[in-house]
């Protein structure tokens, strides 16, 4: 079985885009940087576990994101401790908020993004619709998504709540989930232009935020998505999606890319049969210089990548495991929430190995 082999099992030398690919195991503290022959060529120790990954940055430091113990209890991917360390793995940068959960990035102008929690106001909480069995969260109510934007000296300069922008009724969370959160957004992806993505796993929903004003000036709403990560903009303009599809028929997960002016699908990759890519949960794509396509697997802890005809050009199945009990799983587990290729040219490792 596929996910029972480790390293390197496909390498399509003339068809792979060459580089160096950077994953952080999610139960451990390291963050590795793999050659395309699946040995590590540089890592990072971490202070804790991955909140959910790390990305490198132009500079070659490594933005990451570690969980120390805080956080509203019963709620998963939380961080809280944000860190910029440099290559030899000094912290440069640092900012802390406990409810900060899932997802982080260094804005244009040098500012940070993240995703935070925050228990919605009662009257909003009193209009959330769906969700499976059990009560609100435990703190006495839903907690809801909130984007909060800070300065280098750590000071907030923007915030988005996510009740006061949508409409509420309008987005039940899904019959599968619990009422504990108001949209579990796992993603904001700044588009340029002063856009920013979000994307809302319990919602199946994904939209693009105006952030003078703060208006939804995109939204899209897709029950076979099935509870979608890693929403983003193409340099053409086309946004893409891993579409987890949990609970869904057939079986198997599937990366979609479409059209925002049309909706209509313009590309996407199912396993064959589809069943052999799925992961419920976690998980996300990169398209790459070449037009291929990089995808994290996240149950399995597969990163191999495709082409636009759907043939695997590469593969690589993690050997830093973990035995634990995570969700629905336990034993020896290799979850990876995202992963990242960078040429050897790029401004994120020119020069920087051997």
């Amino acid at each position: 079985m596929r996910f029972l082999q480790r390293g390197v099992t496909i390498a399509d030398d003339g068809r792979a885009a060459a580089g160096y690919t950077l994953f952080a195991p999610l139960l451990q503290r390291e963050a590795y940087l793999i050659d395309m022959a699946g040995e590590v060529v540089h890592q990072w120790r971490l202070p804790g576990q991955p909140g959910n990954y790390a990305k490198l940055q132009p500079n070659g430091n490594l933005l990451v994101s570690t969980w120390m113990g805080e956080g509203p209890e019963g709620l998963s991917a939380k961080g809280g401790l944000i860190q910029e360390l440099d290559w030899d793995g000094n912290v440069v940068w640092e900012y802390r908020d406990p409810n900060q959960h899932h997802d982080f990035h260094r804005l244009p102008n040098g500012n940070l993004i993240y995703l935070s929690w925050e228990l919605m106001p009662r009257a909003a909480a009193a209009r959330v619709r769906g969700g499976g069995a059990g009560a609100e969260h435990a703190a006495g109510g839903i907690w809801g998504d909130l984007l909060v934007e800070v300065n280098a000296a750590g000071e907030k300069v923007w915030e988005w709540r996510i009740w006061e922008h949508v409409e509420i009724e309008d987005h039940p969370i899904m019959h599968i989930k619990n009422r504990h959160e108001f949209g579990h957004a796992n993603t904001i992806a700044p588009m340029g232009d002063g856009r920013i993505g979000i994307c809302c796993r319990c919602l199946d929903w994904v939209g693009v935020i105006d952030q003078e004003s703060g208006d939804l000036i995109y939204q899209r709403h897709e029950p076979d998505w099935g509870g979608p990560h890693d929403f983003q903009i193409l340099e053409n303009g086309n946004y893409l999606v891993f579409a987890n599809r949990n609970a869904q028929m057939p079986r198997g997960s599937k990366i979609v890319e479409w059209s925002p002016g049309t909706d209509e699908t313009v590309w996407e990759y199912w396993g064959n049969p589809s069943h052999t890519f799925d992961s419920h949960f976690i998980s996300g794509a990169q398209r790459l210089a070449n037009g291929n396509t990089l995808i994290c697997e996240g149950l399995w802890g597969r990163l191999f990548e495709v082409t636009s005809g759907g043939d695997i050009v590469w593969e690589y199945i993690s050997p830093f495991t973990s035995n634990e009990t995570k969700g629905q799983s336990t034993g020896d587990q290799s979850t990876i929430f995202r992963a990242y290729r960078y040429a050897a040219d790029s401004p994120e490792i020119a020069g920087r190995l051997g």
